[in-house]
């Protein structure tokens, strides 16, 4: 599967949080996350292993009990069943890989 950068198919799935399906296979979805400034993402748990990639913006991350200010060019991994949260410090754009394959972002 090859897919175009373009500008459409943004979802917000909360308050200054959006989010596109950039791919997927049959195990993996890769998503790329707009985030705005002074927006959170209140802590929450999934089963899905999700591993991310700073693009530009800057964020305070935590994993467990472990917080992180992440930065352009910084990675992380978040293990299946893990409570993360994360404050926006700055707009940001970042990408994310969710295996198994997040079927509710697809669409």
């Amino acid at each position: 599967m090859f897919k175009k950068c373009d500008e459409t198919g943004y979802k917000e799935v909360l308050p200054g949080i959006r989010m596109k399906a950039v791919v997927y296979g049959d195990k993996t979805l890769m998503s790329e996350f707009l985030l705005k400034a002074g927006s959170t993402l209140p802590a929450h748990d999934h089963i899905h292993e999700q591993t991310g990639y700073m693009v530009s913006g800057k964020m305070r991350l935590s994993i467990g009990e472990e917080t992180f200010d992440v930065s352009p060019g910084d990675s992380w991994n978040i293990p299946g069943g893990v409570p993360h949260s994360a404050e926006i410090l700055e707009d940001s754009v970042a990408v994310e890989v969710f295996c198994p394959r997040r079927d509710e972002y697809i669409g």
